[in-house]
């Protein structure tokens, strides 16, 4: 593919299991940029061997693989996406479409479990206090900080982003909104994921993405 129409980010840290069916769902004209953020698998191995583009970030951090997977890419729309197969990258059209329309600035996509294990309860509490303190404190309507994403490449680098943790997905919704982006959110179908989260698979993942992001709330002027 010599010019994507979009570049998907998929962070990545041990998803070899995953990364084979995650690189057959990619839809035409889109292209993969595995960021590997210190595997111990064959994760980087596999993502090349299906075509993706794969760029090593040794920090760890979501936040540190995300963004790295940004900077790398070139295609005018940039998406994000979990690598772990609980999101269909075939899905991606979905908040794609309207941001090459011109329609919305920022597309976030909505969790829909669809199943009861697809998405930890704790982790689910955990998201609906976070989504009623964005409303309540940042006015942005939304009600999941889901991981597929996608927005201008250009525009994404332009908020200048810094957080390299779990803050990161929100730093950009709070800094997009600050800048006066449309944002909005759409219904994508969430399944259970290979291997366990790195995020918030963990309590302990859970309380620290919370503590990333409560920090960024904290900061927000009131208007």
């Amino acid at each position: 593919m010599v010019h994507p129409r979009v570049d998907v980010i998929f962070p990545c840290l041990n998803e070899e299991g995953s990364l084979p069916w995650i690189m057959s769902r990619l839809p035409e004209g889109y292209r993969a940029i595995v960021v590997d953020n210190g595997s111990t698998d064959r994760s980087a191995e596999v993502a090349r061997e299906h075509g993706a583009v794969v760029v090593s970030e040794s920090r760890r951090g979501f936040g540190s693989a995300a963004h790295t997977g940004l900077l790398a890419a070139s295609a005018p729309i940039v998406a994000f996406c979990d690598a772990d197969s609980s999101m269909d990258p075939a899905d991606l059209p979905l908040v794609v479409d309207p941001v090459e329309r011109g329609d919305v600035d920022l597309m976030l996509g909505r969790r829909r479990p669809t199943s009861a294990r697809s998405w930890p309860l704790h982790a689910r509490a955990a998201n609906l206090a976070l989504s009623f303190l964005i409303r309540r404190r940042a006015h942005v309507d939304i009600h999941d900080l889901g991981p597929m994403r996608a927005g201008h490449r250009e525009r994404l680098l332009a908020l200048d982003l810094q957080d390299r943790r779990s803050g990161y997905p929100l730093e950009m919704v709070l800094r997009a909104k600050a800048e006066g982006w449309r944002i909005e959110e759409t219904d994508t179908p969430y399944t259970e994921r290979v291997g366990r989260s790195k995020v918030t698979g963990t309590l302990k993942g859970t309380v620290v993405a919370i503590q990333d992001m409560s920090r960024l709330l904290r900061e927000v002027r009131r208007p």
